[in-house]
């Protein structure tokens, strides 16, 4: 909690003028009602989940806008809000600071893109396209094909990272796989096994891309002013002190 803080200070710093903060207020979301072993909040510990509250405060506090999601995710909330912000011609570029594999769908050109601040990385179309194989527009199917391990699907058998990446390069979405492996990209490793594998669990990948898929339609705000960081309230030095008094690094303002 208290990293992120520093975090958001630190981009504010550097430069940054607008923020906006996504928070999984409850791990659980839609998608749990679609696949059964879809990511919940068991094992987290009660300690971590207790300081969401306090951190969505505190971030309140600081001044910056905080989406704090229940029925969706956080990482759908910055979908949202990257497009939201995109569309606005004020706006020179709008980075999305999360290294997550979900949010290169979100990618658009060289104007929005992803950064990870740990390794001060930033990944524009070209770069997913040479991480993934595919285009940022077909990380849903990639996602539906290989699994997400952390967010709870398994993807479809038999297909890796290097066969999803050479089919959904040539063909872009689920449902342009032609059913005829021979048409497909010839560098792909088992083409017949992995085409019968596809149209046996069809129904899966399909599910599984919805489950990949981020929510764009939230209406988290009217424009990018909304955005715009003026300071911190006058409660934020009774919070920061909050935090001080939990053993953690002083925030300071610079």
């Amino acid at each position: 909690m208290r990293g992120v803080v520093g975090s958001i200070l630190g981009m504010i710093n550097a430069g940054a003028t607008h923020v906006g903060v996504a928070t999984d207020h409850v791990i659980e979301s839609f998608r749990n009602d679609l696949w059964p072993g879809y990511k919940t909040g068991a094992g987290i510990d009660p300690d971590l989940l207790s300081q969401f509250p306090l951190l969505e405060e505190a971030l309140g506090a600081l001044g910056v806008a905080v989406w704090p999601m229940v029925e969706f995710e956080a990482d759908d909330a910055l979908a949202a809000a990257a497009e939201l912000a995109a569309r606005d011609p004020r706006v020179d570029r709008v980075v999305i600071c999360t290294p997550d594999k979900d949010l290169a769908q979100s990618v658009r050109g060289t104007r929005v893109v992803q950064m990870d601040r740990r390794t001060r990385t930033v990944r524009d179309e070209d770069g997913v396209k040479a991480k993934f194989g595919v285009a940022p527009a077909s990380i849903p199917d990639y996602l539906a094909l290989v699994g997400d391990a952390a967010d709870g699907y398994p993807g479809l058998p038999g297909w890796g990272a290097k066969s999803t990446a050479g089919v959904l390069s040539r063909f872009a979405r689920l449902e342009d796989i032609p059913d005829d492996w021979r048409t497909w990209n010839a560098n792909v490793m088992s083409p017949a096994s992995l085409s019968r594998t596809l149209l046996r669990e069809r129904d899966h990948a399909f599910l599984f891309r919805r489950l990949a898929t981020l929510r764009t339609d939230i209406p988290l705000f009217d424009n990018v002013d909304a955005l715009q960081w003026k300071g911190p309230t006058p409660g934020f030095p009774a919070l920061a002190a909050r935090l001080d008094a939990a053993n953690l690094r002083p925030i300071t303002l610079t």
